[in-house]
C-alpha cells in the first residue's frame, strides 16, 4: 500500500515539474539557436559542403530547442486536436513536454495515415492523409532542417507554401510581365494532375537532402481507409506537414527549363520569346510571345514531369490569348481592348462566394441578428483582405448589393406582416448621411452594450501591392534587414478586420 501511494506520488510530482518545465521553455531562445543553424546549413550549401549541411541538419534535428518548437507548432495549430489512426493527441502542456524527449530517431516507425475526403471546388473528393501527432512533430522536425535548403534552391518565381510569399506576388508579377504593350500576348496555363498522389518516390530519394532512411519510412509509411491498410507506392501524403517542400522541390527547375527559350534567332537577329514562368503550388503559368513557342516549352515541361512521375492535366492545361483572359488563383487577368490588363476576381469566385453569403444567411433565418453579423464578418473581410491588391471595386459593389438583398429578404421572411419601413427602421441604421447599415445593439460576453456592424467590402481600400524579391531567402542572413523593413511596411497597412 505505501509503495502505491509513493508511485501515486512520484508520478503526482513528475507531472507537476513537466507542467512548470513546459511554461517555462524560453522560445525566443529555441528560436534563435534554431536559426543559427538554419543560416549555417544555408551558408554550407552555398559552397556546395553538401558533407556540412548533413552534418548540420544532424545537430539540429537533435537539438532540445528544435524538438520544443516541433512540439509547440503541431498542438498550437487548429490541427493539434485531430487524432490520426492511434487516436492520440498531446492536449495538455505535460503531455506536450514529455512528447519532446520522444522525438528520437532510433527505433522510430512512422504509423500509417488516416485517410479522409473533402471536397474540392468541382465536386470531387480529394484524398487527405493525417498522420499521428508524433509524425506530424518528426516531421515539423525535419522540416526545420530541409526548408533552409529548399529556399535556397528555389525558383524565384515560385509562390505556394514559402515563407513570406502568397498569392498577391504571384499575381503581382504576372501584371508584371504582361502589362506592358510590349509584353507577351499568350499564356500556356499549366495544371498538374494530382501532383502530391503521384509524386515519384525514387525520384525524391535520389534529389532531396535530408535523412534517406527517415524520407522513405514516411513514403511507405501507407495509409487506413475504412479499416483497411493500403500501401503508398508513389506521392507524399496531402495533409504531411513535410509534404508542400517536398512538392516544390520537385518542381523546381521548371523556371530554368522555361528560361532557356527567353530568346530565338531569327535571319541572324536575336529576338525576345518574353517568356516567363509564375507558379503556385502546382498551378502555373508561363508567357509566351507566340503560341508556337508556348507549344515547345509545354511538350519540355512533359518531359521534364515525367522524370518525376507527374503529368499536366490535359483538360486544365490550355494556351490562351492574353485579350481572352484567363482564370489563376482565383483571379481573372486580361488585357482588355484599350490595351490596359485588368486583374479582378474571377466570376466563378464570385458566384462562390455569394452563394456562401446566401447559404449563412438562410441557414440562420431564425437566427439573432448579432449572430447574422458575427457569422458573415469574419467571411466578408476575408473575401476582402484576398482581393483587396486588385481591381475589385466595381465587384465588390456589386456583391454589397447582392448581400443587402439577401438580408432584405431574409428580414421580410421573419416579418412579412410588417411594412418596409418598420423592417428598416429595425435592422437598419443610418450614420450621418449613409443610410441601410445593417446593424443592431446587443451585448458582448462581458455584458457590455455594443453595436454590431456589418462589414461592407467597398470599405476595404484598393491597395498597391509591393512584390516579394524572388531571391529573397528568409534564412539568410543578407536579406535580414530587406524582411524585417517589409514586415514593417506590411504592419502600417493592416487588412481590415473583422469587427462582430
Amino acid at each position: 500500500m505505501k509503495k502505491r501511494q509513493l508511485d501515486e506520488a512520484q508520478a503526482k510530482c513528475a507531472s507537476s515539474a513537466a507542467l512548470t518545465a513546459w511554461q517555462t521553455i524560453n522560445w525566443v531562445s529555441c528560436e534563435k539557436e534554431v536559426r543559427k543553424l538554419q543560416v549555417r546549413i544555408v551558408e554550407a550549401l552555398k559552397a556546395n559542403r553538401i558533407g556540412k549541411v548533413k552534418s548540420l541538419q544532424r545537430i539540429l534535428i537533435s537539438s532540445f530547442s528544435a524538438k520544443a518548437l516541433a512540439v509547440r507548432r503541431v498542438t498550437s495549430n487548429s490541427g493539434g486536436s485531430t487524432a490520426g489512426v492511434d487516436k492520440e493527441t498531446w492536449l495538455t502542456p505535460i503531455r506536450r513536454y514529455k512528447a519532446i524527449s520522444s522525438l528520437t530517431t532510433r527505433g522510430y516507425k512512422p504509423k500509417p495515415l488516416r485517410r479522409v475526403f473533402i471536397p474540392k471546388k468541382n465536386g470531387k473528393m480529394r484524398p487527405l492523409g493525417i498522420p499521428t501527432i508524433k509524425d506530424r512533430a518528426m516531421q515539423a522536425l525535419f522540416l526545420m532542417a530541409l526548408e533552409p535548403i529548399a529556399e535556397t534552391l528555389a525558383d524565384g518565381n515560385s509562390y505556394g507554401f514559402r515563407k513570406y510569399r502568397s498569392c498577391a506576388d504571384a499575381t503581382d508579377q504576372i501584371y508584371k510581365c504582361l502589362h506592358k504593350k510590349t509584353s507577351a500576348q499568350w499564356v500556356l496555363e499549366g495544371d498538374i494532375k494530382g501532383c502530391f498522389d503521384h509524386i515519384s518516390h525514387e525520384w525524391l530519394l535520389d534529389n532531396v537532402i535530408i535523412d534517406k532512411e527517415m524520407l522513405r519510412k514516411w513514403l511507405k509509411a501507407g495509409v487506413i481507409e475504412k479499416n483497411v491498410f493500403h500501401m503508398t507506392d508513389e506521392g507524399t501524403p496531402q495533409g504531411g506537414i513535410i509534404s508542400p517542400t517536398l512538392a516544390n522541390i520537385t518542381l523546381d527547375g521548371m523556371e530554368a527549363l522555361v528560361a532557356k527559350h527567353s530568346t530565338r534567332r531569327d535571319n541572324g537577329k536575336t529576338y525576345s520569346n518574353k517568356v516567363n514562368l509564375v507558379r503556385y503550388a502546382d498551378d502555373f503559368i508561363v508567357t509566351g510571345d507566340t503560341k508556337e513557342v508556348l507549344e515547345e516549352i509545354k511538350s519540355e515541361l512533359i518531359v521534364f514531369l515525367k522524370d518525376r512521375g507527374l503529368e499536366l492535366s490535359e483538360e486544365k492545361t490550355l494556351i490562351t490569348h492574353i485579350k481572352d483572359g484567363f482564370d489563376f488563383l482565383g483571379f481573372n487577368i486580361r488585357k482588355y481592348g484599350n490595351g490596359m490588363l485588368l486583374i479582378k476576381p474571377s466570376k466563378k469566385n464570385q458566384k462562390k462566394f455569394a452563394e456562401s453569403t446566401h447559404e449563412v444567411i438562410y441557414k440562420m433565418r431564425s437566427a439573432k441578428q448579432t449572430d447574422v453579423i458575427g457569422k458573415l464578418n469574419p467571411k466578408i473581410s476575408g473575401w476582402a483582405n484576398y482581393y483587396r491588391y486588385v481591381s475589385s471595386k466595381e465587384v465588390f459593389s456589386k456583391l454589397d448589393h447582392i448581400i443587402f438583398l439577401q438580408l432584405r429578404r431574409w428580414s421580410i421572411r421573419r416579418h412579412h406582416d410588417k411594412s418596409l419601413k418598420w423592417i428598416e427602421k429595425k435592422y437598419w441604421q443610418h450614420d450621418g448621411k449613409r443610410g441601410w447599415i445593417f446593424g443592431t445593439k446587443g451585448k458582448d460576453k462581458k455584458g457590455k452594450e455594443k453595436i454590431y456592424r456589418l462589414i461592407q467590402l467597398t470599405h476595404t481600400p484598393i491597395l498597391r501591392y509591393t512584390k516579394i524579391r524572388s531571391k529573397a531567402n528568409p534564412f539568410d542572413p543578407r536579406y535580414d534587414e530587406y524582411f524585417k523593413q517589409r514586415q514593417e511596411t506590411k504592419s502600417r497597412t493592416r487588412p481590415l478586420k473583422c469587427s462582430a
